[in-house]
């Protein structure tokens, strides 16, 4: 296998009570020639293949199980523009100019994503304002000097203390950052709809798939499938997720695991608004409403990727989310009708790695999405879709392999 084969979650998420969208798929009965290759059928490659689909790209996908059935399915689809290391903390590991920056394209990705949503009539898709509490990494007064530092490069940023977010919220926290027009999505709704529209201007959908082996030449690429098929393309895409391509450098990235629960419908004693809600900590708590008035709750990593060390976990965690629900919201029923965990990247700044693989010509590849995947999955395809369509993106230096 050209990628790491994982067991990407366990349990039942909360979106597989609702009715998938079907996608048109494939079977690979012979070899197969497109002008861009994309391996992975999840909410990355669905967002690289509708971006270069409409350049008029001739688009094959390729996945090992099918459409948004590996982490996309796992997803809690808080889809917002905070990097998971603060903008006052970022500065000091990539300089200030860069964090800036890296903190302005996120939030510009937002947009792009919620108008590339839009734009493919995708459902479920809500504008959700963020609060983000005081914690171990920053207190209050280290939470005042974020809030200033976002004010002064436009992210406008409000500082809420602990009488405010109870007294207007019903949250439990010794202060909090409150921020404007972040999304909440369903991620195998979002999938499908990118998928159907790329499929619509003609990308064709392979599954199941699985890739052993890419050569990249100078003008072609070529991958060769389990059972012998040759695909060859002029560029090729890993749009793996969280299975990491063997042949591309992962010095600054890990895979750690993940827990999620999400409530029975409760739309009475949701707090005013629904904010999606996060801490500053580590690990942080992570909390959003859904469609139908459910409480998703999730975090509890750990710095592991052994599947059945996290299964092992499940019940514990289950019961450790249930507490902290419960005490940062106190009028919620926070016991777990649905519990799943997962299995995703991180990196050490937060930001992921976009760009041309070493060594592998014509491929690309994302890497190391953190807590912002589905954001940085966007800006993945703006890159990608810039790159090969000869106009390159301004901001493609902030997230390129580093130097060996």
């Amino acid at each position: 296998m050209v990628t790491k084969k994982l067991d990407l979650r366990t349990g039942k998420p909360v979106w597989h009570g609702r009715r998938r969208i079907a996608i048109d798929v494939q079977n690979l009965s012979g070899n197969l020639d497109a002008e861009v290759l994309i391996i992975g059928a999840g909410i990355t490659g669905a967002m690289v293949a509708q971006a270069l689909a409409a350049e008029g790209k001739d688009i094959v996908i390729v996945d090992r199980r099918g459409p948004g059935l590996g982490s996309t399915a796992a997803s809690t689809a808080l889809v917002q523009y905070e990097i998971d290391l603060p903008l006052t903390l970022l500065g000091r590991r990539i300089g200030i100019d860069g964090a800036q920056r890296a903190w302005r394209r996120s939030r510009l990705a937002i947009d792009s994503l919620a108008g590339a949503l839009h734009s493919v009539k995708c459902p479920d898709v809500v504008e959700r304002d963020t609060i983000y509490l005081a914690g171990s990494i920053l207190d209050p007064p280290a939470l005042q000097r974020e809030c200033e530092h976002r004010r002064s490069i436009g992210l406008e940023t409000v500082y809420l203390d602990r009488k405010t977010l109870r007294d207007r919220f019903a949250i439990r926290g010794a202060a909090a950052l409150m921020s404007y027009r972040n999304l909440v999505i369903d991620p195998r709704k979002a999938t499908a709809a990118l998928l159907m529209d790329a499929v619509g201007r003609g990308a064709r959908v392979f599954a199941p798939v699985d890739i052993v082996d890419v050569k990249g030449r100078a003008r072609s690429v070529t991958a060769r499938t389990s059972d012998g098929r040759d695909i060859r393309a002029r560029h090729l895409v890993f749009a793996t997720g969280y299975e990491l391509p063997k042949q591309v450098p992962q010095r600054n990235h890990k895979v750690v695991s993940t827990w999620a629960i999400a409530t029975a419908p409760q739309r009475s004693n949701l707090w005013q608004g629904e904010p999606m809600i996060w801490e500053a900590a580590n690990p942080y708590l992570y909390i959003r409403t859904t469609s139908d008035g459910r409480v998703i709750c999730g975090g509890e990593d750990e710095p592991f990727e052994d599947d059945d060390r996290r299964d092992s976990l499940n019940v514990r965690k289950t019961r450790t989310l249930e507490r902290k629900l419960a005490r940062c919201l106190p009028d919620i029923d926070a016991r777990a009708v649905h519990a799943w965990s997962g299995s995703f990247g991180h990196s050490e700044t937060g930001l992921p790695t976009i760009g041309e693989v070493p060594g592998m010509p014509n491929c690309w590849a994302a890497l190391g999405y953190g807590g912002n995947g589905t954001t940085y999955s966007r800006i993945a395809a703006e890159i990608i879709r810039g790159a090969l369509c000869g106009r390159p993106d301004v901001d493609a230096d902030l997230y390129d392999f580093p130097p060996s």
